[in-house]
């Protein structure tokens, strides 16, 4: 902002110097004299007499007594007032002199102004200060420089102008500056989050241009780093359902355009590679965009089931090579608070709940619509999806303020669409030796408080991964009861 504003002010300046019309100057000087015999004692007495009556003559310059024969003479087309706005005389204290400055667009024209309106002075002073009894003016005016024609114009000044429009531009980008730090609160990073709850973050997603493109995680490179964010998304939040109570885990944000759809996706992605069975629900039944990202059917899934017009188990659809299966939204329905918040939705995540393990629901924003709120008592677990330099305090603030009012439990904060350069960039860092915690202990990711920037790394964790995810001894009996026998072996 600052650079910006500089360069605008050194633009400024440079392009009114160059559209302004150049200016001349030329001046000339007179001096006063009084007629004497030549004693000193005259000679001293002239000289107070003639400083005294100097300033009165640098006042007649100006007026129409001198000004209006300069016209006449010059042949100039403009009147004795306007003539006085180019015309300047002053004089120097305790001194004899009067100097007369004349500006014009012509440097020819100046001097000849100059130069006429001191041979008008002279003439006006002699015609007012002569005796009316009669004889000769006892005060002498004399040109003792004449005025010639200048070699540069005097305005405008190239150099000036820029220095001011620098000097402008840094002072209004300064401003500028520090009054949107003052007033903008967008959350930026984990600093701008602290100030606002304590709730733990559990990754970091940078900004990816290819995004918009390719939102899934398995069309970027399996070491870039988005990959790399999902992973260690999916490791950190085994640390905040360190107990294991939370199976279903509602994502959802503040505001549209925040990025949860796509961080439910690729976080249920990221969990089917790790070995886990999983189930994708698009319960965003106002906007519903997890089918547009996979290529599935939307027509019938969640509401169709809700209504009990076909059984989960056949609208479950299966994607990929792993154990992920999707639920999408079906029709949108016009009631879609108490479609969510209905026990038939309820008895329908507990199924869910024992045939995978884990459900991933992608919800709607908070702040626009209450479906969140309402679903999330049905949930083991909320996850809030922020969008950097998108979401504001307050608006975070009344997000957290209503889960809390229904009772749902926050496992964390996702931070989106970080820059990837900056204080706020997001990076991969690892624990030094005294920060690793307890695996066996009961403490997790919430009890530590720190940010994703210092989680474990996703390949540590995935070496042993085998005492985070759940036992799938039983997982043909757990899905028994919701897939048909036809179903279980399909992938």
């Amino acid at each position: 902002m600052i650079l910006a504003a500089s360069l605008a002010g050194l633009l400024v300046g440079g392009v009114a110097s160059v559209l302004a019309k150049p200016t001349y100057e030329s001046q000339t000087q007179l001096f006063v004299a009084i007629q004497s015999s030549g004693s000193v004692q005259e000679l001293q007495q002239g000289n107070t007499f003639s400083q005294a009556r100097v300033q009165s003559y640098v006042g007649t310059v100006e007026s129409p007594i001198v000004l209006q024969p300069v016209i006449d003479s010059l042949g100039l087309d403009v009147t004795a007032e306007q003539l006085a706005d180019r015309v300047t005389a002053t004089t120097d204290l305790n001194t004899v002199l009067i100097n007369i400055k004349a500006s014009d667009s012509s440097p020819v024209q100046a001097a000849a102004i100059a130069q006429a309106v001191a041979d008008s002075l002279v003439k006006a002073v002699d015609s007012l200060e002569k005796p009316k009894a009669g004889g000769t003016s006892p005060v002498s005016l004399s040109i003792i420089k004449p005025a010639r024609a200048a070699d540069a114009p005097s305005s405008p000044n190239t150099k000036l102008n820029l220095a001011l429009g620098l000097l402008l531009g840094v002072a209004i980008g300064l401003g500028t500056a520090i009054l949107r730090t003052t007033l903008d609160n967008r959350i930026r990073g984990e600093a701008d989050l602290r100030h606002i709850t304590d709730a733990p973050l559990l990754g970091g997603i940078a900004f990816d241009s290819d995004a918009t493109r390719k939102p899934l995680l398995t069309q970027t490179a399996p070491q870039s780093p988005r990959a790399e964010s999902f992973r260690q998304l999916r490791t950190n939040l085994q640390f905040a359902n360190v107990s294991g109570n939370a199976n279903t885990v509602l994502l959802t944000s503040s505001l549209p355009g925040e990025g949860k759809s796509t961080t439910a996706t690729n976080l249920a992605i990221a969990l089917a590679q790790a070995g886990q069975t999983v189930c994708l629900v698009d319960a965003d039944l106002r906007r519903p965009m997890v089918s547009e990202y996979l290529g599935l059917e939307r027509n019938a899934g969640l509401t169709t089931a809700l209504v009990g017009a076909a059984d989960v188990n056949d609208l479950l659809q299966p994607w990929g090579s792993d154990n992920l299966y999707v639920l999408t939204s079906g029709q949108i329905p016009p009631n879609p608070s108490e479609l969510l918040g209905s026990q038939e939705m309820k008895q329908l995540i507990s199924r869910l709940e024992q045939a995978f393990d884990t459900v991933i629901i992608d919800a709607p924003p908070l702040l626009p619509v209450t479906d969140a709120a309402v679903l999330s008592q049905h949930v083991g677990g909320v996850v809030v999806i922020v969008g950097s330099q998108k979401l504001r305090h307050q608006d975070l603030q009344k997000s957290l303020n209503a889960l809390q009012m229904v009772g749902s439990k926050v496992l964390g904060i996702v931070l989106n669409q970080l820059p990837v350069r900056g204080p706020d960039a997001y990076s991969y860092n690892y624990y030094s030796h005294d920060q690793i915690p307890d695996l066996k202990g009961n403490s997790g990711i919430r009890g530590h408080k720190q940010s994703a920037a210092t989680a474990l790394s996703a390949s540590e964790i995935d070496a042993s991964s085998d005492s985070f995810d759940a036992p799938n001894d039983d997982l043909d009996a757990r899905r028994s009861s919701l897939f048909p026998t036809s179903r279980t072996g399909r992938k």
